[in-house]
């Protein structure tokens, strides 16, 4: 197979200078061949006393130039170990509950930004396909509405990860395929939007980071028709059905719910090993040595 070759006007322009290339100093960063430092307006200062081993600088599809320089960071330290353990459930109503029953609205951001996202749209799709300059006014646009978009999404997500990372010892998440569950025609526009997939990946190098643990339950594990208090697995639920109640009497929230048992579950897997799962009672007449394996919830 013959290499593919970088395009001018497709490829994303990125160039990375390594130490010898690029000189920092007093908070000017000033790369080679250029006589004066580069105008920037820094997102944080750098830890005191660091000193950067490379600098990338990226353009993105909104044509922002960014500058990313990789330093070792002392502040990244340990946290102090605590007893708090916390499961969580996602959603769309709501983007996060706990196990705690505190629940974290969905902000929505690509609702919020939609207006302005199809009035973007619809401008670039009257102009003519081309090299033309009005074509790429438009499209830098359409960019910019996305990258207003997905920049308050990411830190929405930095800030609520980062607060769950600090606050528990230990994390319980689902091990959800959102890459499978966005073809669904009538939720994938709002899956998108909630962006599961970069919540599942935040909280595990933030757990490193502050010597936290993160677990993740397997997808398959049927945790909002699970009573979380006797452990009878109910029928089938549909999306719909937000409360209902168990043969023991218990009424239960369903994300509420979910959460607990994810928790239990995780719990479960770090003391027994990959695999276990809460408990259930076992059907009248029937004793918990015969009990079928739990299946696959719809």
């Amino acid at each position: 197979m013959y290499p593919r070759f970088k395009s001018r006007k497709k490829s994303r322009k990125s160039a990375e200078y390594t130490t010898s290339a690029f000189r920092f100093k007093d908070g000017r960063l000033t790369l080679a061949k250029m006589v004066d430092p580069l105008d920037i307006v820094w997102s944080r200062p750098l830890p005191e006393g660091a000193s950067p081993s490379t600098a990338t600088v990226p353009q993105d599809t909104a044509g922002r130039w960014y500058v990313s320089l990789l330093v070792e960071d002392p502040t990244i330290q340990p946290l102090p170990a605590t007893d708090a353990v916390v499961g969580v459930d996602v959603g769309l109503d709501h983007l996060l509950t706990l196990s705690t029953g505190q629940k974290v609205s969905n902000p929505r951001h690509e609702r919020r930004g939609h207006a302005r996202l199809v009035k973007a749209q619809r401008q670039l799709a009257r102009k003519t396909r081309g090299d033309g300059a009005n074509r790429t006014k438009a499209r830098r646009k359409v960019a910019r509405a996305h990258a207003h978009i997905a920049d308050r999404r990411r830190d929405h997500l930095h800030k609520l990860t980062t607060r769950l990372v600090r606050e528990n010892q230990t994390i319980v998440i689902e091990d959800l395929a959102v890459r499978n569950m966005v073809k669904n025609g009538k939720l994938a526009r709002a899956i998108s939007d909630a962006a599961w997939a970069d919540f599942r990946s935040m909280p595990e190098y933030k757990a490193q980071w502050y010597g936290r643990e993160v677990i993740a339950v397997d997808r398959w594990f049927p945790s909002s028709r699970l009573c979380s208090a006797c452990g009878t697995l109910g029928d089938k639920m549909p999306l719909n059905v937000r409360e209902w109640t168990c043969d023991c009497g218990r009424t239960h929230d369903r994300d509420v719910n979910a959460a607990k048992n994810i928790l239990a579950a995780g719990l479960a897997v770090s003391v027994c090993g990959a695999g276990a799962r809460p408990q259930r009672s076992a059907p009248s007449g029937q004793s918990a040595m015969k009990q079928k394996p739990l299946r696959r919830e719809p």
